[in-house]
């Protein structure tokens, strides 16, 4: 039983991370922007500029892209011509982003008004306590959000145009031989989305391997159930449903017991490892 319970939530890691690996689009930030429970707040901040005081600032906004304009002349070694078309893309840019927080400079003001409140409805320890009340904080924090999406949403679409314009400058040999370069979003936390969305792809496969295999079964299993644990917490309390996060606990659960037993030994090539060391402490000792 503890080979088929290790089998089948190996294979699920694995088919995680195939399909995300596969779809080379998963985003991570939905799922925490809509945490809840008394870490949401925690979760939320691990979502790539959540508040968008990064793609907010012209400042910052033309000091990133113009490391990257200068990494993609380095990349594709362009020349002056390239060079004026990506300097003019990029002063376009700049003048469509000032456009938008004009466009949406009502809804921005609203929105900084708006997490000003949330921040001082959190503070009232005995509002957070009652669960109608903590309630009403979550739906306002919707509302909120709701606010800023529609300029975000507009300044990303500026973003990936310019990174669209940067890698067309290429000549076609070089498009051919190198892969198109991307624009990374700069970090705007520890760990944020930016950095999670990249690695858990890989994780999820690893973890499958893994668990699979029987290879170094204790270390995946643990770093399986610290990832549905997270999972867990970032939708306390749970709800009931096919979206309820009680699935990730029982998985977390089990997890643990593969990590606490022997489940990589038994089909599985932790057998062959166990079966080294205890040769080496056998052959160590002899000779002592």
């Amino acid at each position: 039983m503890l080979v088929l319970l290790r089998l089948s939530i190996g294979w699920h890691f694995h088919s995680e991370g195939s399909e995300k690996y596969r779809k080379g689009d998963w985003d991570a930030a939905p799922f925490f922007a809509n945490a809840k429970g008394p870490l949401a707040d925690e979760f939320r901040k691990t979502v790539w500029d959540y508040d968008g005081k990064v793609r907010r600032d012209p400042e910052f906004t033309r000091w990133w892209l113009e490391q990257y304009r200068d990494q993609a002349a380095e990349y594709y070694t362009f020349g002056e011509k390239e060079l004026a078309i990506a300097n003019e893309a990029l002063e376009k840019l700049l003048e469509d982003h000032e456009v938008v927080l004009e466009d949406y400079a009502e809804d921005l003001e609203e929105y900084d008004l708006g997490q000003l409140r949330l921040e001082m409805l959190k503070s009232e320890d005995d509002r957070v306590g009652v669960e109608s009340l903590a309630g009403q904080i979550e739906t306002v924090q919707k509302e909120n959000d709701a606010k800023l999406k529609p300029a975000l949403a507009a300044i990303d679409e500026l973003w990936a145009g310019y990174e669209g314009t940067i890698n067309s400058l290429a000549a076609p040999n070089q498009r051919r031989a190198s892969p198109p370069l991307d624009l990374v979003k700069p970090r705007t936390a520890v760990v944020d989305t930016s950095v999670i969305n990249r690695y858990v792809p890989y994780f999820d496969l690893a973890v499958g391997w893994c668990l699979l295999l029987g290879l170094f079964t204790p270390v995946a299993a643990l770093a399986a159930a610290g990832f549905l644990g997270s999972v867990f917490l970032s939708q306390y309390p749970p709800g009931t449903g096919p979206a309820s996060s009680n699935y990730q606990l029982i998985e977390c659960m089990a997890c643990l017991v593969l990590a606490s037993t022997g489940a990589g030994r038994f089909a599985g090539l932790d057998f062959f490892i166990h079966l080294f060391i205890r040769r080496s402490v056998a052959k160590h000792a002899a000779d002592n």
